[in-house]
């Protein structure tokens, strides 16, 4: 049972501390229970209370400036949210108001979350579960620019990928491909989507990985990183283009304790670490030679780890079954490593530790990889 938290570390209820390279599912990449971020939520509790959720209130002024100020491009107004799930909702429900079309285009492999929208474009077969989910989504071979080219038209609402499938083996594609998705997208009026609740804030060694295909989505879905996990908050940013839609529509899309004060004063308390520390910087110093240790014990047990894909500090290491990633993670355990089986790609482990991670720690996880691999 998990007892706590610190810095690239988690604790169990036995007090033993393991390298946390699940991290919350990309929550974490100011490390556990940042004191910085932490202080500040103490000092805002003390001060404030959630506000009205459907008033502008100056703390969601402040995070919206800071937010637009951080963001590479043209994403000037934001949403906000609890879970990811809202946020990938929030999205597909502004770009069919926006278009008055219905049709949403994803790509086979993704993983959005748990709401509506999000599972219908998940690819799991437990959705199956709750019957027919949000009709006219359609699902196309993920990195085929010849289906998208025939997919996209001008009855397509929304194009909703991310970057990075990180619970797919961290599968991605290349740059000519998203730079042909972005033109198709614009020249048929679509709103394109990025997902980047797990690769974003730095986690693949930019701020956010449309940086890497030298593009910008219509509409951008964050993550719980934005506080760092010490406050339940997700969204989106979008451009102001888009913004006419909630204009004419200001209720259409509610949420509680979306856009809470305290939690507005803790993202911007993440912010400051963030623009003051850069650790997009270190994810791809750091992530680099964690990469090459992973492809080093791939040489060595080629039998074991099949694969080494991802950048930054979101890894995926590959196994021949579902079977062996799940034993991995069990015997990792015992050389103080923390990681899970990805979510689409069973086959595979992903490994997301803090972007704050040390050499010693980012050695001591490359120590444990090839001690397990040699174990199995």
């Amino acid at each position: 049972m998990e007892g706590g938290g610190e810095g690239s570390f988690l604790v169990d209820d036995d007090g033993n501390r393991y390298l946390d390279c699940y991290g919350g599912a990309g929550t974490y990449n100011l490390g556990r229970r940042n004191r910085e971020i932490i202080a500040e939520l103490r000092s805002a509790a003390r001060e404030i209370d959630q506000g009205n959720f459907v008033m502008l209130s100056e703390q969601k002024a402040m995070l919206g400036r800071r937010l637009d100020e951080f963001l590479p491009g043209n994403l000037e107004c934001m949403l906000l949210g609890v879970v990811r799930g809202e946020g990938v909702d929030a999205a597909c429900k502004l770009a069919r108001g926006r278009t008055g079309r219905k049709n949403i285009i994803t790509v086979d492999g993704g993983w959005y979350g748990q709401t509506g929208f999000a599972l219908t474009l998940s690819d799991r077969g437990d959705k199956r579960l709750f019957g027919e989910l949000i009709p006219e989504v359609t699902t196309i071979p993920y990195g085929d620019i010849t289906a998208a080219r025939k997919a996209i038209s001008r009855k397509t609402a929304a194009f909703v990928i991310e970057p990075v499938q990180a619970e797919n083996h961290c599968r991605t594609a290349d740059f000519g491909y998203y730079r042909e998705i972005r033109r198709l997208c614009s020249k048929k009026g679509a709103i394109l989507v990025f997902d980047e609740t797990q690769t974003g804030f730095g986690r693949t060694g930019k701020k956010f990985a449309y940086e890497h295909f030298n593009i910008v989505p219509d509409i951008l879905v964050f993550g719980e990183a934005i506080t760092g996990g010490i406050f339940p908050m997700t969204g989106i940013a979008f451009t102001r283009k888009l913004k006419s839609f909630f204009d004419a529509h200001p209720l259409i899309h509610l949420c509680t304790f979306g856009g809470h004060d305290v939690g507005c004063r803790v993202a911007c308390a993440a912010m400051d670490v963030y623009e003051r520390t850069k650790p997009w910087q270190n994810a791809l110093l750091v992530g680099d030679m964690l990469r090459n240790l992973f492809l080093d014990v791939a040489r060595k047990y080629p039998e074991v780890i099949r694969s080494v894909s991802g950048t930054g500090l979101l890894l995926s290491l590959s196994f021949a079954d579902e079977s062996k990633a799940n034993h991995f993670c069990i015997t990792a355990k015992k050389h103080g490593l923390f990681a899970v089986p990805g979510r689409v790609a069973k086959n595979s482990v992903v490994l997301r530790p803090a972007l704050t991670l040390g050499l010693d720690e980012m050695k001591s996880i490359g120590r444990a990889v090839s001690q397990t691999a040699g174990e199995l």
